[in-house]
């Protein structure tokens, strides 16, 4: 690796899908293997839960940690992408590894990647593994980054395996149709292992269970093994949710669910959006299948009130506590913006605003076409603001509002996130709100400005 200042440089240096896309994409298994090999195969001396999906991952991987968390393990979480800091992708109990610990770990085990080649996400995978070995976690919970088959994260064996959702997106990567992409997400599929799922599409889930099953694995549809019904909006009271347990923003939803295990009764979702009922339901199915001791009534219920607190979650529907009120999500196909524009809640006489920085590998188009035609009893938005990020594979703000024009929505160009965000701040109502979306880029510089 290149001399750099710092351990975070030195591995930033190394090819990144999020500068380059599919150029920095290395698939397949044997880099790591040779990898983690180097590092004394960290992830064979611990339990873990693998986690794929289009979308909900992200969630689904921190609802489990949290669950497993308020149980009282030590839980070790890898997530993808960060958003301010490559140590978010390594954390304990919520808390990202040291600066410390990265810099020794590189120092330490430099050679061996140099002699390796990894990409970037490659390293980052391998030294989250280690540090969750050399601190001696009880459970790890890690999130595949691209796909599930090739995935870096595919050397795990783990004790048990989720899908979230499977939708279009990486098409160039992963296949044109939900059933070719199911089959590579059925990909984390071990002979023997539990692979439980959240798919509802029934070509994606025909062709994930059909794969997965060719694979040895033993599937579970959890949305018929368990059962997720609404029991009402918490008020973001004591009675509702926990103190600190969901960020400040549209109230969080509760569920009665049932798992094949026991009756949870009414239960607290600390992300805010209907589409975090099955993510949770799923998080918790993994957890009871994943413990010796499965978790209790009462850590099941304190993990998923808490998941933000617990687990440093955010970029997933969570706000700001000063109005005029900012909304984070991190969403970047089609089904997340539906999903993150339906969670947005907007007071009376507030006006819904939306700023969005999209790469340009994503269909735009389609977000412009969800803003263009909300549904009845949702918002529309006043206004749209387009902002432009950097790299190779970013969409300048003029690219973005043209494309979101495609697709219907009367975006503006508005320079970049931090100046969109000015835009907003200076021109808002207190009962407006920003709906900050399109990528983890976006949400990252916008979070530059938070006050």
């Amino acid at each position: 690796m290149p001399t750099a200042s710092t351990a975070e440089d030195r591995l930033l240096a190394l090819p990144r899908f999020a500068d380059a896309g599919a150029a920095a994409y290395k698939p397949g298994l044997e880099r790591m293997r040779a990898l983690l090999a180097a590092l004394g195969d960290p992830h064979l001396v611990y339990p873990t839960v693998h986690v794929a999906g289009t979308n909900g991952k992200g969630s689904t991987a921190s609802f489990a940690a949290s669950v497993a968390q308020a149980a009282g393990l030590r839980v070790g979480l890898h997530t993808s992408p960060h958003l301010v800091s490559l140590r978010e992708r390594m954390r304990i109990d919520g808390r990202p590894a040291p600066p410390a610990w990265l810099d020794g770990a590189v120092d330490r085990w430099g050679g061996a990647v140099e002699a390796v080649g990894p990409s970037f996400f490659e390293a980052t995978v391998a030294l989250s593994l280690l540090y969750f070995a050399e601190q001696d976690v009880d459970l790890a919970v890690v999130e595949v980054g691209l796909g599930g088959r090739l995935d870096a994260t595919n050397v795990l064996v783990p004790c048990v395996a989720a899908v979230t959702h499977v939708g279009l997106d990486h098409t160039d990567l992963l296949g044109a149709t939900t059933r070719e992409i199911a089959r590579e997400k059925a990909g984390i599929a071990k002979p023997g292992v539990p692979l439980l799922h959240a798919v509802a599409d029934a070509d994606a889930r025909d062709s994930l269970e059909t794969e997965a099953r060719g694979r040895g694995g033993v599937v579970e549809a959890v949305r018929e093994t368990c059962r997720v019904e609404p029991a009402g909006v918490g008020s973001g009271g004591a009675e509702a949710a926990p103190p600190g347990s969901a960020p400040p923003g549209p109230a969080p939803p509760r569920v009665c669910l049932v798992t094949p295990l026991r009756d949870y009764g009414p239960v607290v979702l600390g992300l805010p959006g209907p589409h975090q009922a099955w993510n949770a339901a799923l998080a918790v199915r993994a957890a009871e299948v994943a413990s010796p001791a499965p978790p209790t009534p009462e850590a099941v219920r304190a993990g998923l009130a808490e998941v933000a607190r617990r687990t440093g979650l955010r970029g997933r529907g969570g706000a700001w506590a000063a109005d005029p009120r900012v909304v984070l999500d991190v969403a970047h196909n089609a089904d997340g913006w539906r999903a993150a524009l339906d969670a947005v809640a907007v007071p009376e006489g507030g006006r819904l605003w939306v700023l969005a920085g999209v790469l340009a590998d994503k269909d735009a188009a389609a977000l412009g076409a969800l803003l263009a035609r909300r549904p009845a009893g949702l918002p529309s938005a006043h206004r749209v603001l387009a902002a432009g990020l950097e790299g190779e594979r970013a969409l300048s703000a003029e690219a973005l509002a043209e494309a979101l024009g495609r697709g219907g929505a009367d975006a503006e160009p508005a320079g970049t996130p931090a100046e969109a965000l000015r835009r907003f701040q200076d021109a808002a109502g207190p009962a407006d709100r920003l709906l900050v979306t399109g990528s983890h880029q976006t949400v990252a510089a916008v979070l530059q400005g938070e006050p």
